[in-house]
């Protein structure tokens, strides 16, 4: 993708469910650059539609935003309603982007709805390597790498693979009890697929478990700067959700105004 010059980079990109509307900004999406400047990651807010055998069953939103050099957050919220069934939750990723390099350094999760609720933090000290939940009073067993990724940082990572051709990808993970889970992912194909927003194309990436009982699948679109659009997960052959893209805007970043010394006041 080339890059643009700043005045360009700050219209928004926004879709909408009018499918005449979303074509041409889908159109126009091949125009976003992969960032404000070399090295940024683009800051973003994404809505989505949660679907079960093609109801609409809840919500998302996925917000991107920069907090300072080099350190973004991102979040992520959803609400699910279901018969009997509900489930609201936060996800929040505090990492650093360098050179391409997605290190997370705090991440919260909470979650409220049928079943247990569950509220804990996991902390990333890179400078005395070691991880620590809310959960344990004393850092988790679990040997430190400086490719660890948390529950969301790790779709950051997938995005910048994809970006430069990447076909496969492997993140170790740690969970709030100190287990360390990898997660494996392989490039399937490219291909269009019909969203709310209308006709994307989209590189599809499976996710490899150690047998076939679990599946799942996402897919990002090259014209949205890999934005995730779709995602597909089932168990056995059946679908547990499926979740598709409503929205998306690009967020400009806020120019801030260069301080200017004050006139000294005339004497009377």
């Amino acid at each position: 993708m080339q890059f643009l010059t700043k005045n360009n980079f700050l219209h928004t990109a926004r879709t909408t469910h009018n499918k005449k509307i979303s074509a041409l900004l889908l159109c126009a999406g091949a125009l976003l650059p992969t960032s404000l400047i070399a090295g940024e990651l683009t800051q973003y807010q994404a809505s989505y539609d949660i679907l079960r055998k093609g109801k609409n069953h809840g919500e998302a939103i996925r917000e991107l935003k920069k907090m300072s050099d080099d350190t973004y957050q991102l979040t992520y919220h959803s609400n699910i309603e279901w018969m009997i069934f509900s489930d609201s939750r936060e996800e929040t990723s505090k990492f650093t982007f360098i050179d391409g390099k997605v290190t997370p350094h705090h991440y919260s999760m909470v979650r409220t709805g049928t079943g247990p609720d569950k509220d804990y933090q996991i902390d990333f000290d890179t400078e005395n390597k070691v991880v620590t939940s809310s959960n344990s009073e004393y850092p988790l067993k679990c040997e430190w790498t400086d490719e660890f990724q948390d529950a969301i940082s790790y779709q950051v990572q997938v995005r910048e693979g994809l970006k430069k051709g990447e076909t496969s990808f492997s993140f170790p993970l740690v969970d709030k009890k100190g287990n360390r889970r990898d997660y494996n992912f392989e490039v399937v194909e490219k291909e269009m697929i019909s969203l709310p927003i209308g006709n994307v194309e989209a590189v599809k990436v499976k996710r490899l478990y150690d047998n076939d009982k679990r599946q799942a699948i996402a897919w990002f679109a090259p014209e949205m700067d890999y934005m995730l659009v779709r995602m597909w997960k089932g168990e056995k052959g059946m679908e547990q959700f499926e979740v598709q893209m409503n929205s998306f805007t690009v967020t400009s970043p806020t120019a801030v105004a260069p301080a200017t010394a004050q006139q000294p006041q005339e004497a009377n």
